[in-house]
């Protein structure tokens, strides 16, 4: 994989009341493919996923990202204006299956980089929402440093 571009990931869940946020940036890839941008890295142990890579695929129309981690902890999650999606979760202890639907997804994707916001909830049952989360994605080309 090359890893020429730095990708800066802003995370936050709302969840009974209480807020947590991420941060991360780290160095990855990204292509257009077939109408859809992919953004790929690598998980460390910051994430708590070492091992894994991620793949978010952001629809060029911005209806529909896929969040696709593989490895170790593997998962799923479809975002997708307008249809709640069932997706595979996997945590430290063990596997569920959530309910996921967008809220909004804003693309200002092109081919040198750019921003991708989107909001979700997850739920357990369609009555119980267990979260609210909020991502944004910062795309941009590496500097390239001299030998």
């Amino acid at each position: 994989m090359n890893e020429d571009f730095l990708i800066r990931i802003d995370g936050r869940m709302e969840q009974a009341g209480e807020t947590d946020s991420v941060e991360l940036m780290t160095r990855g890839s990204f292509v257009r493919r077939g109408g859809s941008f992919f953004i790929t890295y690598k998980e460390s142990e910051t994430t708590g996923y070492a091992g894994c890579t991620t793949t978010v695929k952001v629809a060029e129309n911005a209806q529909k990202v896929t969040m696709l981690r593989f490895g170790p902890a593997a998962s799923q999650l479809v975002i997708e204006k307008g249809t709640r999606h069932l997706c595979h979760y996997e945590t430290g202890y063990g596997s569920m299956t959530l309910g996921v639907a967008a809220d909004e997804i804003e693309s200002r994707l092109s081919d040198e980089g750019g921003q991708v916001k989107f909001s979700y909830t997850l739920d357990a049952d369609q009555d119980i929402v267990l979260s609210r989360n909020l991502v944004t994605i910062t795309v941009k080309r590496a500097e390239r440093t001299p030998l």
